[in-house]
């Protein structure tokens, strides 16, 4: 018996239904009920909203997030393999889990599920930086999630809480710190899953603001903050020139040396660039 329900433990679950991990999906399962418990609790109270979940695999994360008692999981998972295990869980959890046998990059979420939304997964390795931009760029704001507590390499996840400066500050930092409080709630060593990766994971958490800390064009700012950092090793004048033929006088109407190079620019520096961009 498992420590959070009355379900297989998961090395039997895997043995059973024959689940081993295949690297082209970026997969690395979890297997202690704990641990998974653990990381549904760092996304708070669980029972009046419905969670995403992508990359459930045998289901270790997806027990924690129903034993901690969310109102409703809505899971995303390509590997059609998972899904007999999968849908053992939602056999001892009725109506609490729904299982779509989908792309996480192609499935319409909010669709299925109601607000208000959190999103709690152990991202696959090769998918996990593309749909953290996709989650931090909505149309609108706030978004249709009220948080987003997921697992990456650490060395993505410090990349996302990381301060102006150092060689982890970029793209990452600039979209999430903008309009989300951010930090790294958990940290885990390679041994916590099979097959262990060859580097270490971390859970970052993310809370959406009611609005940004800065006045910005959403798309501007994202455009600025990608060519900035795509070239993040020349001065910005040299860095953005494709933007204005007058980027100097921009950048420093925006109160920023055009000398200076992206790492050294904070969030509200380039919130006051991309204002400067915006105008005709």
């Amino acid at each position: 018996m498992s420590a959070i329900d009355d379900l297989p433990p998961l090395r039997e679950v895997i043995a059973t239904h024959g689940l081993s991990a295949r690297k082209a999906l970026g997969q690395n399962f979890l297997l202690d009920l704990n641990l998974t418990a653990k990381i549904a609790r760092v996304a708070g109270d669980l029972s009046e909203v419905d969670v995403l979940e992508v990359g459930p695999g045998p289901g270790g994360l997806t027990r924690g997030l129903l034993a901690e008692g969310a109102r409703r999981v809505v899971a995303v998972e390509k590997d059609a393999r998972c899904l007999p295990a999968l849908a053992e869980i939602a056999e001892a959890y009725p109506d609490k889990l729904e299982v779509l046998n989908a792309d996480a990059l192609e499935v319409d979420w909010e669709a299925a599920l109601a607000p208000p939304r959190k999103v709690v997964a152990n991202l696959p390795y090769n998918v996990g930086t593309e749909l953290l931009v996709r989650w931090l760029t909505p149309p609108s704001w706030p978004p249709p999630w009220q948080s987003l507590t997921l697992m990456f390499q650490r060395e993505v996840a410090e990349r996302i809480v990381a301060q102006p400066g150092g060689k982890a500050y970029g793209r990452l930092a600039v979209l999430a710190q903008w309009r989300c409080s951010v930090r790294i709630a958990m940290n885990l060593p390679p041994e916590a899953f099979t097959p262990p990766p060859k580097v270490h994971s971390a859970v970052v958490h993310l809370e959406a603001l009611p609005e940004p800390k800065f006045e910005a064009d959403a798309n501007v700012l994202s455009r600025v903050v990608k060519a900035a950092f795509a070239q993040r090793r020349k001065m910005l004048r040299a860095g953005l020139k494709g933007f204005a033929p007058d980027i100097e006088e921009r950048l420093l109407a925006a109160g920023l040396k055009p000398t200076d190079r992206a790492e050294q620019v904070p969030i509200e520096g380039f919130c006051a660039l991309a204002r400067e961009m915006a105008k005709t």
